[in-house]
């Protein structure tokens, strides 16, 4: 499957794209939850903010050019993530809105996500050489890719995350009307996006920096850990019953 040429900057329109269909998401999820108002507003206006801090520096931290920061940071989606996560707790903090927010962003990150990894996939390095039939062929001419170079079948890796995060967007979609205890959502697909994250980076391009694991994946490790915790604190408590058909339990302390 060979890639074509590309002359527009598909990657910054798809962004732009993914961030507005985000934000249509977004407005519809708080609105069907009676929670579009000023202050969620302004927790989403903390998220691109962030978001756009954090792509940038997480950019920068892997080239260390400030000439780099901007051409590069935009393409950091765990540095924007976490960015963006910063941003909104920040702004909350500003104007003491004390509502958790995380459930309404949920879906629509992912189909944002889903929507901003097209632009990913026209325009970067595919993922790591395979002989499977799906592989793909990039131009010789891709930043950053050598298999593109010797004309090598690679991993569409950005069309695995497109088809995570749309899954993902009708999971959370049906699920959203099942979990009644503010925040489980958020937590789900964030635990949910880090494991298949660490995955995929099994396939990405990216440079392997120690114990056969890539920058990102040593990045996830922590993360990983506490979610495990954290998931694991939730379960025990009945906060995911309901999405097996069960009853939420009623745990004392």
């Amino acid at each position: 499957m060979p890639y074509r040429e590309m002359t527009m900057p598909y990657h910054e329109i798809f962004v732009g794209l993914g961030v507005f269909v985000a934000s249509v998401v977004f407005v519809r999820e708080a609105r069907r939850r009676g929670a579009l108002n000023e202050q969620s507003l302004i927790a989403v206006t903390g998220a691109l903010v962030g978001g756009a801090i954090g792509m940038r520096l997480a950019g920068w931290l892997e080239t260390r050019d400030l000439q780099d920061l901007w051409l590069y940071g935009s393409r950091s989606i765990l540095g924007g993530l976490t960015g963006a996560y910063v941003g909104v707790l920040a702004a909350k903090k500003i104007i003491g809105y004390k509502e958790r927010t995380g459930d309404l962003f949920a879906p629509a990150v992912a189909l944002g996500m889903a929507v901003g990894r097209i632009g990913c996939h026209l325009t970067e390095a595919p993922g790591r050489p395979t002989d499977l039939p799906w592989g793909v062929h990039a131009p010789p001419t891709t930043p950053e890719c050598p298999g593109c170079l010797t004309g090598q079948a690679m991993h569409p890796s950005f069309v695995y995350e497109i088809i995570f995060q749309l899954a993902a967007f009708v999971a959370l979609t049906w699920a959203r009307k099942r979990l009644t205890r503010p925040g489980e959502l958020f937590t789900l697909y964030v635990a949910g996006y880090a494991v298949f994250r660490f995955l995929v980076e099994f396939v990405r391009a990216n440079e392997i920096l120690w114990l056969d694991l890539t920058g990102p994946q040593w990045f996830l490790v922590p993360g990983l850990l506490l979610l495990a915790i954290r998931l694991g604190y939730g379960w025990r408590r009945g906060y995911y019953d309901a999405l097996f058909g069960r009853p939420e339990r009623k745990v004392t302390t």
